[in-house]
């Protein structure tokens, strides 16, 4: 009985813990497979100098898939970049969270910076603070 008391507890510890952190991969992964989207949309300012029209598919900005990190590509619009990770917010709808990104690139400023306001932005199943372009 005492045996299965622990293992109870234990299980009741680590069922949630290991949620969390199969989110905060996703949420990772699907951070990193946008790599290749924003590198195209840093070329497309780069050569056009401005955002308009650095869209999905046009001016070097590639298309980007649906993966096992990535549910749902909205859109790729003026450089902003819009879709939905796998990782869930662990509610009991278990709501996807969302990614938008937006670059910015000031005055004689060589680096791009992004910014993500999207619900990614989770500290607990998602990206912390400074990490995936969340403020």
């Amino acid at each position: 009985m005492i045996v299965v008391a622990i293992i109870g507890i234990l299980a009741a510890i680590a069922i949630p813990q290991y949620s969390d952190y199969t989110a905060r991969t996703r949420a990772a992964g699907a951070m990193a497979e946008l790599g290749t989207a924003k590198i195209g949309v840093s070329a497309c300012y780069q050569e056009t100098g401005t955002f308009t029209g650095c869209d999905m598919g046009a001016k070097g900005v590639p298309t980007v898939a649906v993966t096992g990190n990535i549910t749902t590509v909205s859109s790729i619009k003026d450089g902003v970049i819009t879709v939905t990770s796998a990782a869930t917010d662990g509610t009991a709808a278990n709501t996807k969270l969302t990614i938008i990104d937006t670059p910015t690139a000031g005055a004689n400023n060589a680096n791009m910076v992004w910014t993500n306001t999207g619900t990614i932005c989770n500290e607990v199943r998602g990206m912390k603070t400074k990490t995936g372009d969340c403020p």
